[in-house]
């Protein structure tokens, strides 16, 4: 047999916590926001069968909050810039 590649879970489960972390942070910017909690949802997802469960829960909690955000936030900004409202976009 070939030697294959293993999956490490354990090593998923805290990349997707530490992608929440920045995504609590990466939220203010939707265009990096979005990705890095969807990155992080998928890692953690996976990261649920490891040793390191609790992380991996976390994880998956703390992207889904910085997920609901990024899109709070860029619905905000697109209706601000739909109606004028951005400071831009202001005439004095």
């Amino acid at each position: 047999m070939e030697n294959q590649p293993t999956e490490n879970p354990t090593g998923l489960a805290t990349a997707g916590f530490i992608l929440g972390i920045i995504g609590m942070l990466a939220w203010c910017v939707p265009l990096f926001g979005l990705p890095i909690t969807i990155v992080g949802l998928v890692l953690s997802a996976k990261g649920i069968k490891s040793s390191r469960r609790g992380i991996a829960i976390a994880g998956l909690i703390l992207n889904i909050v910085g997920l609901v955000f990024t899109l709070i936030n860029a619905a905000v900004g697109a209706y601000m810039g739909a109606t004028g409202q951005l400071w831009w976009q202001k005439r004095q």
